[in-house]
């Protein structure tokens, strides 16, 4: 499968192989790196190093291999078990894990230790390689995340997530200090290229969220949010199209943000997923989740 990206002002200046990298989350640096020291990576035809710099007007192009399913194995890896029974697990997912395999991540992944703690209690309905999975989360976003133990579960959360009426708690240390305590930021969202990064952009599917200010520390503040719909990166464009970037957020993020982050050893994104309220699938009862924020930064009063 051949890939071609035609780079804008917006998307110019990085290194190759850093820009490939945030254009593709799917495929991991490695695989991008092997690319260009074979010299598959052409820049308006010809073959270009790591170290070259995009400029506005490149035509990239490379050659993907067509993927093969890879056999899924259970990995021993710990799980932050928040609740489970027999329809349902939920835990608190760890900063630099993600959620189900895919390209440069087939190990490791949170469906490989669900497997393995699960055994054959997942739900089938996401095939071989999304086991048990409806719904997801950053791979360096952390918290509260839902499993299904089978298709009846499965079915009845993800008719919950369509109809909206799953409440998600969030919280995430912004850039700044934002105008308004509270408000609605309704804008709809688009990728952009063949990568995975997203945008505010006009044609875009619809995207909600609601936000509520909670403390003011100097230059950045810690916020609320609640996502209405589930559009890839929601919240993190959502804060940046406002002006306040997510601390630490390396594909959303402006100058200023960048110093912030350095300012505060931010490494990655603040963000976490606090709460999550649900109906039981089985029992119709209220479920309501909940952890505390995993930030790698200490900012008082937080």
């Amino acid at each position: 499968m051949r890939e071609e990206y035609f780079v804008t002002e917006e998307t110019a200046g990085d290194r190759i192989d850093k820009f490939l990298a945030e254009q593709y989350e799917n495929l991991s640096r490695s695989f991008l790196q092997k690319l260009l020291k074979s010299g598959e990576v052409m820049v308006d035809g010809r073959p270009v190093k790591a170290s070259y710099k995009v400029a506005e007007g490149d035509l990239i192009s490379f050659e993907v291999p067509e993927a093969v399913e890879p056999e899924i194995v259970p990995e021993d890896i710990p799980l932050d078990i928040l609740y489970e029974d027999h329809d349902v697990i939920l835990v608190n997912k760890p900063k630099g894990m993600v959620v189900h395999p895919a390209a440069g991540h087939y190990t490791g992944t949170l469906v490989n230790a669900l497997m393995f703690h699960c055994k054959e209690d997942l739900s089938g309905i996401n095939g071989v390689l999304r086991p048990g999975i409806v719904h997801r989360i950053d791979m360096d976003t952390t918290g509260v995340i839902i499993a299904c133990k089978n298709d009846l579960a499965h079915n009845s959360i993800a008719a919950q997530l369509k109809e909206h009426s799953i409440t998600r708690r969030y919280q995430a240390i912004v850039h700044g200090v934002l105008k308004d305590d509270e408000g609605v930021i309704d804008a709809p969202i688009a990728r952009l290229g063949a990568g995975a990064k997203r945008a505010v952009c006009p044609g875009g599917q619809r995207a909600v969220t609601r936000y509520r200010v909670e403390h003011i520390c100097g230059d950045v503040s810690l916020v609320r949010f609640f996502p209405v719909t589930g559009r890839t990166h929601q919240l993190r464009v959502h804060a940046a199209h406002i002006g306040h970037p997510m601390l630490g957020d390396t594909r959303y993020c402006t100058a200023e943000s960048t110093r912030l982050a350095e300012k505060y050893r931010a490494p990655y994104h603040q963000l976490s997923a606090v709460r999550l309220s649900l109906t039981h699938p089985v029992t119709g009862r209220p479920l309501i989740i909940a952890c505390p924020p995993d930030f790698s930064v200490d900012i008082a009063p937080l």
